[in-house]
């Protein structure tokens, strides 16, 4: 059955101990995207991998900054990336084409639509979109935590049945990967918590995330019906046994929520990074915010706004005690809404369909 794939490719699977591009192991990946791309399926990459390779290329001054730095870097990298893919895709009769996007790019829902339509157009002419971080002008505030944050968003944005993270373990352990005691957990089901006992939270050598923001990140995509699979992209085959040999193939599989998230509710729980304030609910409110029935947040149970946003900002909607309940799409602006707390038979603050809470 055809599928949509997003596959999330890590620094440290496409680059070597010296920081260069590792040509053969990126060449086999192609191959095996091809593979699943002739058999019907719906493929986006999105690869990391610009800064590593441009730092291969170029000797910067000890004096300049992170920031710049990263910027010379990927200006340099991505060049180099993006021409190594298309010539590989290129050599199997397979075209591929750019898609450089910033955090802020998401923001708002225009422009996430925006991203959304490029995507289905190329999918729909056979294109597979390689999509990374434009890093030349990213701003260090506004910058993905990394490529898997990315990767969650389109994977949410497209619709994708399927998202896989390749890193260079082979999934996530029940204790220290270099423990040889240590075996790889197979499957993580929806509502699974204290994860973080098992992962170390270090980073990788190239990458900026870690093993943590990995599991974040998949238990977030799988509780909106994606399944999400986290697996080592140096075992040869990986991509091929993963699609069609699941069952003997070693990973960590995250399994989807069976219950179907909107697209609305998919753009808003990934918003977390563009909140403009806060509502705070009471405890009546809160209780019915997560009781059986789908509840809206009605000004009659706010009891105090916070921030200046405008309608149809995303705020963040917290208890009395200062806990995140979630974030929400408002009707109204601060002004607005702070001058009509406690009201009755107004509309809804927040509508249920505007609205994502935390479990």
């Amino acid at each position: 059955m055809k599928k949509r794939i997003v596959i999330k490719i890590g620094s440290n699977v496409l680059t070597r101990k010296d920081g260069k591009l590792d040509i053969t192991r990126m060449s086999s990946l192609v191959d095996q995207v091809v593979n699943l791309h002739e058999e019907g399926n719906d493929i986006v990459l999105i690869s990391s991998g610009a800064v590593a390779s441009g730092k291969s290329e170029i000797k910067v001054s000890k004096n300049l900054d992170a920031m710049s730095s990263r910027q010379l870097y990927s200006s340099i990298g991505q060049a180099k990336l993006i021409n190594r893919y298309y010539e590989l895709f290129k050599e199997q009769g397979v075209c591929c084409g750019q898609v450089l996007t910033t955090k802020e790019s998401f923001s708002t829902r225009l422009e996430y639509l925006t991203q959304k339509h490029c995507m289905e157009i190329m999918l729909n002419h056979k294109v597979i979109p390689i999509v990374n971080e434009n890093d030349t002008i990213s701003v260090t505030e506004l910058m993905f935590t990394d490529n898997d944050e990315l990767s969650g968003l389109i994977a949410s944005m497209i619709n994708a049945d399927m998202l896989i993270i390749l890193s260079n373990i082979d999934g996530i352990y029940d204790g220290a990967p270099s423990d040889l005691r240590s075996k790889v957990i197979p499957f993580i089901y929806p509502g699974e918590k204290n994860l973080e006992i098992f992962i170390q939270a270090g980073k990788s050598t190239f990458g900026r995330g870690g093993m943590l923001t990995k599991s974040r990140i998949a238990m977030k995509v799988a509780e909106e019906g994606i399944e999400v699979v986290i697996a080592n992209g140096k075992t040869d085959n990986i991509l091929n046994n993963l699609v069609h040999k699941p069952e003997e193939t070693v990973c960590t599989r995250f399994v989807p929520n069976v219950k179907q998230t909107s697209s609305i509710k998919k753009w808003i729980a990934h918003s977390d990074g563009f909140t403009k304030g806060e509502v705070v609910v009471n405890r009546g409110a809160e209780d019915a915010l997560f009781s059986e029935r789908a509840s809206s947040i009605l000004l009659v149970g706010v009891v105090d706004i916070k921030g200046d946003f405008e309608k149809e900002d995303i705020v963040r909607i917290m208890n009395e005690d200062g806990e995140q309940l979630g974030i929400g799409c408002v009707a109204y602006n601060s002004k607005e809404a702070f001058d009509n707390i406690g009201k009755k038979d107004m509309k809804p603050l927040i509508h249920y369909d505007y609205m994502y809470l935390y479990v």
